[in-house]
């Protein structure tokens, strides 16, 4: 079996391979794992938030998003038909019967996702950082605050449970945003959500998939795909091909510019997000939040990470360019600085910026693809980090040929 792709889907996908009886193979082009979209994300694991971006309270948004470089979606339009399509699609899946439809199957795997996560962690010891004080969704407009507790009636009927919190509640359940420059109108809280480092966790569980057997492979760029009837023969590196009995793509972003060659089209396109990592001293420790939070206004999540801060947030669809643009980093800044200013001390941060491989309903594409023995694990969006055990169990229940224990539509 050889999965391809070392990011927190795949080292997830292949510890749960190896942990059904599969001999796994891991390969990746970067000297180590979670180099890539795993390495600096926003640290949540956002099960009663999962839910897609696209939702009809975006659509009037959009318009006067347009031509703002600060806009939490950013389109930057290219000489790319996947962009397009990939942007229509995002508006069609703003519809209301879409967006609850996408909901309950985020939802489904969220929940499940978490469960493997805990068990997953209680078997193991793992350590990443993590911290199990919920996450708090909060507004600084009475716009905004009335979306979200519409969202949290909305939601409820799908089995997710989100708290409605009053200015004074969230206050008391963060106290560090007492000194926010930008009042707080109100929020939503869910309880059972936490918070870690992606990137260690994947580091940790890498090196537990490796005592057990997992061989990793790195600094091994993938070429191509070899494809013989309906089945594919190998997987060609730059020196030799390599053959296994399966085969799973856990790629992220470019999982369809490697499929794409042999006919496997998905719609799945990269979602530039950036984060900043702050590094607190003995007095910003004080001054910096302990639970996770997500800005409804600029869209930013921000989460404790032991004794640095991290903020993350914004989308650009501009195809595969990784530069880290200083302008939406410094954005970033400012509001968490606006909201905690007893960081502003804090002058220096590491800034850095990845690509969500996205579907237009965040839904992600998990299963076996029309060639009866390659697999995808893709398409995770926003929510990598947050799906990314469940996503892993399920498919190796699916590569063992036996029905997954979540209520999802699989590929088949």
């Amino acid at each position: 079996m050889l999965v391809l792709g070392a990011g927190v889907v795949g080292v997830a996908g292949a510890w749960y391979l190896a942990e059904a009886g599969h001999e796994v193979t891991v390969l990746d082009r970067q000297p180590q794992a979670a180099m890539e979209t795993s390495f600096a994300n926003g640290g949540q694991i956002s099960a009663g938030h999962a839910e897609p971006w696209a939702k009809p309270s975006v659509l009037p948004k959009l318009l006067r998003w347009l031509g703002r470089e600060d806009a939490p979606l950013l389109f930057r339009p290219r000489a790319d038909w996947a962009q397009w399509m990939w942007g229509l699609g995002f508006v069609r899946e703003c519809l209301p019967g879409r967006f609850e439809r996408n909901c309950r199957a985020l939802a489904g795997l969220a929940a499940y996702s978490q469960v493997c996560l805990r068990e997953l962690r209680g078997r193991t010891g793992l350590r990443y950082d993590q911290l199990a004080r919920g996450i708090l969704h909060f507004a600084t407009s009475g716009r905004d605050f009335e979306v979200l507790a519409r969202s949290a009636e909305a939601v409820r009927a799908l089995g997710v449970e989100r708290q409605v919190k009053s200015a004074p509640e969230c206050l008391a359940l963060e106290p560090a945003l007492r000194d926010s420059q930008v009042p707080v109108t109100g929020g939503v809280y869910t309880p059972g959500d936490e918070s870690g480092d992606a990137c260690r966790f994947t580091r940790e569980l890498a090196r537990l998939c490796a005592a057990r057997g997992v061989r990793f492979r790195y600094d091994s760029p993938l070429k191509r795909i070899e494809e013989r009837g309906a089945r594919v023969s190998g997987i060609v590196l730059e020196n030799e091909t390599i053959r296994a009995d399966a085969y799973v793509v856990a790629l992220g972003s470019y999982s369809p510019l490697f499929l794409d060659p042999i006919g496997v089209r998905i719609p799945v396109y990269p979602l530039k997000g950036y984060s900043i990592t702050l590094k607190l001293g003995p007095e910003q420790q004080l001054a910096a939040p302990s639970v996770s939070l997500t800005d409804e206004a600029h869209k930013i999540v921000i989460s404790r990470l032991g004794s640095r801060l991290r903020a993350a947030g914004t989308a650009e669809l501009a195809g595969y360019d990784t530069a880290v643009n200083a302008l939406r980093c410094a954005a970033i800044a400012r509001r968490l600085k606006g909201l905690f200013p007893g960081l502003g001390g804090v002058t220096a941060y590491e800034s850095w910026s990845g690509l969500r491989p996205a579907t237009p309903s965040n839904v992600p594409l998990i299963g076996r693809s029309r060639l009866a023995n390659l697999f995808l694990n893709t398409g995770h969006g926003t929510l990598g980090w947050t799906l990314a055990c469940g996503s892993g169990r399920a498919l190796a229940e699916l590569v063992s040929g036996r029905p997954p224990e979540v209520d999802f539509k699989f590929l088949h």
